[in-house]
């Protein structure tokens, strides 16, 4: 029986989770789950997977649902704090970290200290803090499991292979909506197309980005500090059809690539799982129904987001953290209606070129740096200070 807490249960990759554990009853059992503010949800997951401590992070919510969590003998804990209480518990066999962004970050290290797995889809996370993520888990002797599609078909790939071995990272992107879309195009954008994903169904966070290809960027950073593969040896691929999640190439020149539909219960049982697998209710791939398999470079001209992701690897330091935030803050204006969508790359890249990154910061450092990243993106909206800078 593997004792499993959740944060951000609410969510997509959450709810996923929920419905793999409750698809094998007997082999894990939820000790503590999180949410925002969706504490109503929250709630029915209560009443049927019986945690024994929940936390609920946001202020807004309705009040009535906290006493009835309360009521069912459950411990209720809030805020930043509470999200570190409640990952550091030490009962726990593994974290599932389905947080979006920056938060993530602190519960995290509070799990990896009590020795506790990580299944992790806060691949912001390792944007901000990779090496202190990766160097203190294996210090510690803990797990990093992942969940995202792409680096979960990585995960799959290299099972039993060399490290030595692994010549080149290939990571599938969708394209997205607006992968055939003009520059011009791109310009007149609103909000409720880029919420549209083609083939995923995700949070808001998350589907932006993919829109914008930040999100890939986002990977490639994640893919080098799970894998220890240099950036230099990680690509990029368009593959709108989302049937290859990911591939891997040898020095021998073989790649082997991890096919299926997109569902994400898959990358999440094997997170929970591995390296054993079991059977999930689902739709297969049927070979004699797909005609065919694309692939196209990314364009970083329409979509420079991506290239930024790579440029912020080789500045180094604080660069990457500086990239993450200044991107979540852009997101959520875009998300008001501040700003329109191109104006989140040209953010971001205003942000990264105007900090002087800190050589191999600690953890404070890297805080700092994403206050820093906030603040300037706010301040450059208040100002109108949207510019395209180099792109």
């Amino acid at each position: 029986m593997k004792r499993i807490t959740i944060l951000g249960a609410t969510g997509s990759i959450g709810r996923n989770c929920l419905q793999v554990i409750k698809a094998y009853p007997n082999e894990f059992q939820v000790i503590g789950l999180s949410t925002h503010h969706r504490v109503d949800l929250l709630y029915e997951q209560c009443i049927q997977f019986k945690p024994e401590m929940v936390c609920i992070t946001g202020k807004d919510f309705p009040i009535e649902f906290f006493e009835k969590i309360e009521q069912q003998g459950i411990e209720v804990i809030t805020g930043k704090e509470g999200l570190e209480e409640l990952a550091s518990r030490s009962d726990v066999d593994i974290l599932v970290n389905a947080l979006v962004g920056s938060i993530g970050l602190l519960p995290t290290l509070a799990a990896i200290n009590q020795k506790i797995d990580i299944a992790l889809a806060n691949k912001e996370i390792l944007v901000m803090a990779g090496e202190i993520i990766t160097s203190l888990a294996e210090q510690k002797g803990v797990r990093i499991l992942p969940v995202d599609s792409e680096h979960s078909a990585i995960f799959q790939c290299i099972q039993g292979e060399n490290q030595s071995e692994i010549n080149r990272l290939i990571l599938t992107a969708s394209g997205g909506p607006f992968h055939k879309y003009t520059a011009e195009q791109l310009e007149r954008v609103t909000l409720e197309q880029a919420l549209k994903h083609p083939n995923w169904c995700m949070g808001n966070k998350i589907t932006i980005d993919s829109a914008t290809l930040m999100n890939k960027g986002l990977e490639v950073i994640e893919a080098h500090w799970l894998f220890r593969v240099p950036v230099s040896q990680i690509e990029v691929v368009i593959h709108p059809e989302s049937i290859i999640h990911s591939m891997v190439e040898f020095i021998d020149g073989a790649i082997k690539a991890q096919l299926g539909i997109p569902d994400m219960k898959i990358a999440i049982q094997y997170a929970l799982t591995c390296p054993n697998r079991k059977y999930i209710q689902n739709e297969r791939l049927i070979f004699n129904l797909i005609n065919k398999l694309t692939f196209e470079p990314p364009d970083f001209g329409r979509f420079p987001a991506c290239a930024l992701a790579y440029e912020s690897l080789k500045l180094g330091g604080t660069s990457p953290a500086v990239l993450n935030a200044a991107n979540e803050e852009a997101i959520e204006n875009f998300i008001q209606q501040k700003i329109k969508f191109n104006q989140i790359a040209r953010l971001v890249e205003k942000t990264l070129y105007n900090h002087q990154p800190v050589s191999n910061p600690d953890l404070d450092e890297i805080l700092a740096a994403d206050l820093w990243a906030r603040n300037f993106v706010k301040e450059a909206i208040r100002k109108g200070e949207v510019l395209v800078v180099s792109f």
